[in-house]
């Protein structure tokens, strides 16, 4: 008969924000979530040999890429384990991965040539649609699928509109998805449709919600 000492005991999940040290950790995370994404199947070709070495190889870059420019990164940890991930886009950057040499460089020689230009027109048509005023974007989010259906993905999420609240310069979040049964989940935290984009034989969707800047909701509660 338990005593109670066992729900005592469970760890509460705890939100950190991340570095470079937890670079390895944040990797397999978004590997794994990553892997069986429709999207990156039609991106990096998973019916051609080599698929898991694209994947992992393009995770490594993007990861580099955000903690290079000091982008948030923020994690889930449960008993000393990361077990989910987010990096936040500020919403003046915009990046054009085109513009990113060595970057591509890089991605041209882990990832070949045709899966970098598939990613990079993608993303440019992500860009075509982000609104204006400026808006945050969610590049990589992933939980651990060893600890999915916990909740652990709503309480990134939410932690992610909570800093997004935190920036003035924001109007919003984008985030994107080629899975249609996380919709459901996108449109429960306030996420609509910006548009869909023709991958193949399917679409990957772009979603939008605002996120108010806290000065800016606190100055509507007061008037």
């Amino acid at each position: 008969m338990s005593n109670g000492s066992e729900n005592k005991n469970k760890s509460e999940p705890v939100i950190v924000r991340l570095d470079e040290t937890a670079t390895n950790e944040a990797r397999s995370i978004l590997y794994h979530a990553y892997r069986n994404e429709p999207t990156f199947q039609y991106l990096f070709d998973h019916r051609r040999a080599g698929y898991d070495q694209r994947i992992r190889a393009t995770i490594r870059e993007l990861i580099d890429l955000y903690f290079g420019f000091e982008q948030e990164a923020i994690g889930v940890m449960v008993d000393d384990t990361l077990v989910a991930v987010a990096f936040i886009g500020d919403p003046e950057l915009r990046m054009n991965l085109a513009d990113q040499f060595s970057w591509r460089i890089r991605m041209v020689l882990t990832t070949g040539f045709a899966s970098t230009r598939r990613y990079l027109d993608y993303h440019e048509k992500i860009r075509n649609m982000l609104p204006q005023p400026l808006a945050h974007q969610l590049p990589l989010m992933g939980v651990n699928p060893k600890y999915q259906n916990r909740g652990y993905g709503r309480l990134l999420l939410k932690t992610v509109e909570k800093l997004c609240s935190e920036n003035p310069r924001g109007s919003g979040l984008v985030l994107d998805t080629g899975n249609s049964r996380y919709l459901p989940f996108y449109e429960s935290e306030g996420f609509h449709s910006l548009g869909k984009i023709r991958l193949g034989d399917f679409e990957d969707h772009v979603l939008f919600r605002e996120v108010h800047p806290e000065s800016k909701a606190a100055a509507t509660g007061q008037s």
